[in-house]
């Protein structure tokens, strides 16, 4: 296969734009204006600090910024859909005419995503697959915005309560095959879906690492293929530090996960994860 062909069979049309994938993964940025998320809580409350820290990020070679205002890790509190707006829409709104890349908008209420969008948002990132608001695919379908839909079992608050499977890879792909077939009844057009296995939404470390060795099986689905796994707990379990440094265990990830094929991957640290792909493309890793 020549090297500019690598996953020519699948596209994302977010509506303003087609996102690719000839060379290399796309690499989405993750912006979280929250005081509680697992990894950078706090860090970004300040829109003008959260604003640079995207423009920084596009120039370090991202492709997509995911801003999300409520944090989904294990056991967080739910946050108000009008809350949720007060911490995202100044940022989306700082960035317009800013930014060249697309935003993504990393929630499951249709208000808020509605709000994002009007905005200059051009994609719906949905940890509850399209379930947690009834309003949400319609809203999809009118704003003609891209999707991602997101495998997680139970909520937050529930997801990592002894989380079981008979067959984790095999029951999570006929979960996404089901959600696309409900997003094409619904009204969205196959090109403007996405599809995210959930990695750390209500599995255990073992379920983690079982769907990262098959995204190879993910990626025949007939839609693009998001992963994000970056920094998440399943790292630190294996590195036997919870409290360690996980950049560099969370590019090696990306690097396996994008020699099998992912569109897509979700990463914090951008920089990095761009130049290691850049040279594991070159040497041969990504076909």
């Amino acid at each position: 296969m020549p090297e500019n062909e690598a996953r020519p069979d699948k596209r994302w049309d977010i509506g303003k734009r087609v996102l690719t994938f000839e060379t290399r993964p796309l690499v989405m940025g993750i912006l979280n204006v929250t005081p509680d998320s697992f990894s950078d809580g706090g860090r970004h409350n300040d829109p003008s600090a959260a604003i640079e820290l995207a423009l920084a990020m596009q120039a370090d070679g991202a492709d997509i910024i995911d801003i999300g205002g409520e944090s989904t890790r294990p056991y967080s509190d739910p946050v108000a859909a009008v809350e949720e707006i007060d911490r995202v829409l100044p940022v989306i709104q700082g960035l317009a005419g800013r930014l060249s890349i697309p935003i993504s908008i990393d929630t499951s209420k249709a208000v808020v995503a509605r709000a994002a969008i009007e905005a200059g948002a051009e994609i719906i990132n949905d940890v509850t697959g399209l379930e947690g608001d009834p309003a949400m695919p319609q809203l999809a379908v009118d704003a003609e915005v891209g999707v991602c839909v997101m495998h997680m079992k139970g909520t937050p608050q529930t997801m990592q309560d002894d989380p079981t499977y008979d067959n984790v890879v095999e029951e999570i792909v006929d979960y996404l095959q089901q959600r696309l077939a409900f997003c094409l009844d619904a009204g969205l057009s196959k090109e403007r879906i996405c599809l995210d296995p959930g990695i750390g939404f209500g599995k255990t470390h073992e379920h983690n690492l079982q769907l990262l060795r098959n995204t190879s099986r993910f990626c025949d689905l007939d839609a693009p293929i998001l992963i994000g796994h970056s920094r998440k707990g399943f790292i630190g379990k294996l590195l036997g530090d919870k409290t360690a440094d996980r950049t560099a265990a969370t590019i090696g990830v990306s690097l396996a996960v994008a020699a099998a094929g992912a569109h897509v991957i979700r990463v914090h640290d951008v920089r990095p994860t761009v130049d290691a792909l850049k040279l594991f493309r070159a040497c041969g890793g990504i076909r």
